[in-house]
């Protein structure tokens, strides 16, 4: 799929079933697609996705929505992490 994404030029473009992370302003994140919420406290809140974990840290962070499809994370955002090895 990566390979036909390439040749279409779709790179901007999420491909379907793939984490889409998404960062407004420096108080709330947005992750489509996660696999579940490995690590929470109010300054660090990890997320599986398909190919690592997402990591993110701040101040006051908490779980402000969360569905089987998409999770919201608010409070103050400083840093946002990928990490392919599993763990941030």
């Amino acid at each position: 799929m990566e390979r036909l994404a390439d040749g279409m030029d779709l790179m901007g473009e999420p491909l379907p079933g793939q984490p889409l992370v998404e960062l407004a302003g420096d108080r709330r994140v947005l992750i489509e697609h996660h696999k579940g919420v490995v690590q929470y406290s109010r300054e660090r809140i990890c997320v599986r996705v398909n190919y690592g974990t997402v990591c993110v840290c701040g101040a006051g962070l908490e779980l402000s929505r969360m569905t089987a499809e998409q999770l919201v994370i608010s409070g103050r955002i400083d840093q946002i992490g990928l990490s392919r090895k599993g763990a941030c």
